[in-house]
């Protein structure tokens, strides 16, 4: 059985442990995500320690667990891709001694836990066993049986989510007027160029083809605009697509996401040009290839307005401050602390 500690889970993102930076990860009942069944059951590691912060020592268990939480695809690889290891070892490593301090400052503040919010806590925690037997059986692989180190693991995590509140995601907030000046201010990003969104039927004879092969290709793309002219939608025209077409997006039932004008070659350009959404062009020739178009959507060149890109961009100026305020919050706590890696 393969379990996510649902409480207070989110993923750290695996490919952000490469800059060795604090990133967005909540923390988690287990300092990462509990060990994979293959670990638990047959290769559980010894507590053997990887680090030392002012004094309280943090094990290669949990260390492992914290892997898992920023690779989750290691249960579908048998591990850690090689090639992955030493950013994600180092990530997690950074991680469980980061989560390591701010634990130990909420405990030098004096932060609680009420009562209610442990049970909610444990509740929330144990919905994720189908029967009391599964838990009972995690319970004793991870916590010897244990209820009470389990309930100390979850406070830990409790403790450490609400400091990042206070210090990271309470101050991450930014103000419309914030939004709005940033848009102002960079006007260039938003501005997009003309594009045309459509699909494709194509026929693409041999290179260096010969005439006789180039007249076998002009039959079939003339059959193939014989049926795409019959489409009475993008659904019949991707599925005669994915029938005919000779081009990759016939996997994709001939669909092309928006596209400039400026990607686009001359011929296809004056094609689009003529048509209203829905149409299907002639043929087109191209060199040697063959290719039908049929249009779906012509947005002209323009500025995308504040409103349409409010949410994202509102969304994106917080999370660049979560990242500071965390990397900040690291820098602080580390300028005291007695760290020691072994």
């Amino acid at each position: 059985m393969k379990y996510n500690v649902a409480v207070l889970t989110l993923l750290f993102p695996a490919f952000a442990v490469a800059s060795a930076q604090v990133s967005s990860h909540k923390p988690t009942v287990f300092t990462g995500a509990p060990l994979p069944p293959a670990a638990t059951q047959v290769q559980k590691p010894a507590q053997k320690p990887v680090a030392r912060v002012n004094g309280a020592l943090l094990t290669n268990a949990d260390l492992v667990r914290e892997e898992y939480a920023i690779f989750p695809y290691a249960r579908q690889h048998d591990g850690i891709p090689k090639e992955f290891e030493k950013q994600i070892h180092d990530g997690a490593l950074k991680m469980i001694i980061f989560e390591e301090l701010v634990y130990q400052e909420a405990l030098h503040r004096k932060i609680t836990v009420s009562n209610a919010r442990m049970q909610r806590a444990e509740a929330d925690f144990r919905k994720q066993f189908s029967n009391p037997d599964e838990f009972k059986a995690f319970l004793q692989n991870d916590f010897n049986g244990s209820r009470q180190l389990l309930q100390e693991k979850i406070r830990r995590s409790l403790l450490i989510e609400a400091l990042l509140k206070m210090e990271v995601e309470t101050k991450s907030l930014v103000s419309p007027a914030e939004v709005r000046a940033s848009y102002e201010k960079n006007p260039a990003r938003f501005h997009h160029p003309e594009t045309y969104t459509f699909q494709t039927i194509s026929v693409l004879p041999p290179d260096k083809a010969t005439a006789e092969q180039l007249g076998e290709g002009r039959k079939r793309i003339d059959s193939a605009l014989r049926q795409a002219k019959a489409t009475n939608s993008s659904e019949e025209f991707g599925l005669l697509a994915e029938k005919v077409s000779d081009d990759d997006y016939r996997v994709v039932m001939g669909q092309h996401k928006p596209v400039a004008v400026g990607e686009l070659t001359p011929q296809v350009v004056n094609a689009l040009r003529s048509m209203r959404p829905g149409e299907v062009s002639d043929v087109i020739q191209i060199d040697q290839a063959f290719t039908i178009v049929r249009l779906q959507q012509h947005a002209a060149e323009g500025q995308t307005s504040f409103e349409q890109v409010k949410p994202q961009l509102t969304k994106e100026l917080e999370q660049n401050r979560k990242e500071q305020l965390r990397m900040a919050l690291d820098q602080k706590l580390r300028q005291n602390a007695q760290v020691e890696v072994m």
